[in-house]
């Protein structure tokens, strides 16, 4: 609309600012969120806290003794110590999943409570959240992981239908096959439910927890009710 480069920027609160694009020295790659800042060292880092190979999916990290990193969580060194991994404690963990691609650039998958892992594979919402946003019945969506006794979790999209579209089964499975049609076909959602509205918080940021509570809940009212088997 204003051809304009946007230039996005990664952080959190522990530690802000530390991975970014910039279109006026670099070239600016669809997907990712950019390279690590200069006076930043940002890793992707595995269980053991020791940085996976480029292309792995792990948790973003940050070296510890980065200039604009918190010193701890006021008065709770446990969970100061917990945000910490490596052989030494180096790096600082973000909550945050992602990967590094062979030129340096960094990629965002999901908080690490979001990841969905299905039929073994871990799978991040966003990418299913956009796919099915670019389906014209669909004004806005949320994925999340359920319990699946083959699966371990099956994925669920959560639809708020574009204004003066009525929601049917038909209209699940074409939502279905949207999906399937543009990613791999472990990604397509196999419950699709159709709600009036997404719970965000106030910064407009989904609220995946709260939905999975809500899924959690409904399946005990069923069963309670005998309409599960």
């Amino acid at each position: 609309m204003f051809d304009l480069t946007i230039n996005e920027f990664y952080g959190q609160t522990e530690c802000n600012l530390v991975v970014g694009n910039c279109a006026s020295i670099l070239p600016v790659m669809p997907g990712s969120m950019g390279k690590p800042i200069p006076g930043h060292e940002v890793a992707i880092v595995g269980s053991d806290g020791v940085p996976v190979a480029d292309g792995e999916t792990g948790a973003i990290a940050v070296r510890r003794g980065d200039p604009v990193m918190f010193l701890g969580y006021w008065g709770n060194p446990d969970a100061t110590a917990a945000k910490f991994a490596g052989p030494a404690g180096e790096w600082m963990l973000t909550g945050d999943l992602g990967r590094r691609d062979a030129d340096g650039y960094l990629h965002y998958v999901g908080r690490d409570d979001d990841v969905i892992t299905s039929a073994g594979y871990r799978i991040g919402p966003g990418e299913i959240e956009d796919c099915l946003v670019g389906h014209p019945a669909v004004a806005l969506a949320a994925v999340i992981g359920v319990p699946d006794p083959l699966r371990t979790e099956a994925i669920k999209a959560c639809v708020v239908l574009a204004e003066g579209t009525a929601p049917s089964d038909a209209l699940k499975a074409e939502i279905q096959d949207h999906v399937r049609r543009r990613l791999a076909a472990h990604e397509y959602p196999r419950i699709v439910e159709f709600v009036d509205a997404l719970p965000m918080t106030a910064t407009g940021k989904i609220m995946r927890r709260v939905l999975r509570e809500r899924h959690a809940a409904d399946t005990v009212a069923a069963d309670t009710a005998g309409e599960r088997p």
